[in-house]
């Protein structure tokens, strides 16, 4: 028999700045609904769960595959017609200096792999606050310091110029630009998308730009990708199938190197090192890229229709309860209120849940400037379900603030 005790077994220590605020009241939920209640979500941007469906022809197109025998491995980049279809999408966007394309496990793979993929030790990577936690996520695991630039509030939450350049540094590998922006809903200025690039050219940056929601714009914008507006600069934009073509649990998502041949070579030869390590993206799904992409497009205006009326609800409600502000969403589907109250945005959020039922998240999960407070709200639900809640929290802050 053995004599020694076996000890506690620690997780990394590097792990201890990994949060995901989207999912961290996860537990508090389960706990509310094992005690009968039934719980609004509106925190997870997840369309299937409201009145939204994969487009038809989507779906086909990975049963024709399944039962078509496509169900082993893939190459590790992704199939040809799919590498094919996006690189149409890439040219139709006006990014003429494609330099590479791979297909990923969601967009969620392909931030993972080009961050690894290019910061050492040591270096740092500019990342917007507020920004997607997942960023931050992948940055704590890979044990680099954040380096967060502000998007501005009170200029419709554009990114603050003047901290970019206070914060890049000698070890300023890569700046990420989320546009449509999650959590804000924002939308970068063409200017901006200028000022950015030439920022990034002057100081040899990879510019990361997240455009998963590029076809979900609620105005009358049109999205100019950042890559289309500066083609001798390195970028990589991100794309996928979860929220344009409302598939999020296929897990396809895809990017796109762009600038200079001779500038990113060394980088994607590192980035096809990785996926080959990870084998293959999911094998059946990807034959919805080029039905997605090259086919019908029909479902988008009855999309962003419904959303443009739920923002819109959305935003009235913001504006006109106490305590309570909001700059308008340009795109996606979320709004990013801020909070006059006297507790923190955490303990908001867990008290709302707790004694009302609706679930948000709050914006110290997300990132914002000291001294201000915010939470998240995804108006996917429709306008009567959104009404309800709006009506819950408001209940629940004259009862709490007075």
């Amino acid at each position: 028999m053995p004599t020694t005790q076996i000890r506690e077994i620690s997780a990394a220590t590097r792990l201890e700045n990994v949060r995901y605020a989207i999912r961290d009241l996860a537990y508090i939920a389960d706990e509310v609904a094992r005690q009968g209640h039934k719980i609004l979500p509106l925190n997870i941007g997840d369309p299937i769960n409201f009145d939204f469906q994969t487009p038809p022809h989507l779906i086909e197109a990975v049963y024709r595959a399944m039962r078509d025998g496509k169900n082993g491995y893939a190459a590790s980049p992704g199939i040809k017609e799919a590498l094919e279809a996006i690189r149409g999408e890439a040219a139709h966007k006006g990014i003429k200096t494609v330099q590479d394309v791979f297909v990923t496990s969601g967009v969620s793979e392909s931030v993972d792999i080009c961050l690894s993929a290019l910061v050492n030790p040591g270096e740092n990577i500019l990342t917007p606050s507020p920004d997607y936690p997942l960023y931050s996520a992948v940055l704590a695991k890979l044990g680099i310091e954040l380096n967060t630039y502000d998007l501005n509030e009170e200029d419709g939450w554009q990114p603050d110029l003047d901290d970019i350049k206070r914060k890049i540094t000698s070890r300023t590998r890569a700046l990420v630009l989320i546009n449509p922006n999650n959590p804000t809903g924002s939308m970068c200025s063409p200017k901006m998308l200028e000022q950015l690039a030439e920022l990034s050219r002057q100081h040899n940056l990879v510019l990361f730009a997240d455009e998963i929601y590029d076809k979900l714009i609620l105005d009358d914008d049109r999205h100019i990708s950042v890559a289309a507006t500066a083609l001798d600069v390195p970028v990589v934009t991100f794309g996928g199938l979860s929220k344009n073509y409302l598939a999020p649990g296929w897990r396809i998502g895809w990017g796109v190197v762009s600038g200079e041949a001779a500038a990113v070579k060394p980088y994607i030869e590192g980035i096809h090192r990785l996926l080959r390590a990870r084998l293959c993206a999911n094998h059946p799904e990807q034959y919805a890229i080029k039905a997605a992409l090259e086919g019908p497009q029909d479902h988008l205006p009855q999309v962003v229709k419904k959303l443009r009326a739920r923002r819109d609800v959305t935003v009235k409600w913001c504006n006109t309860t106490p305590r309570v502000s909001c700059v308008a969403p340009r795109g996606a589907f979320y709004a990013y209120p801020r909070l006059e109250i006297p507790e923190a945005d955490d303990v908001f959020v867990r008290e709302l849940l707790v004694q009302k039922h609706v679930l948000v998240v709050h914006g110290s999960g997300f990132g914002q400037k000291p001294g201000t407070k915010h939470f998240r709200i995804v108006f996917l639900p429709d306008e009567k379900i959104l009404t309800n809640a709006y009506a819950a929290i408001a209940e629940f802050m004259r009862e709490r603030y007075g």
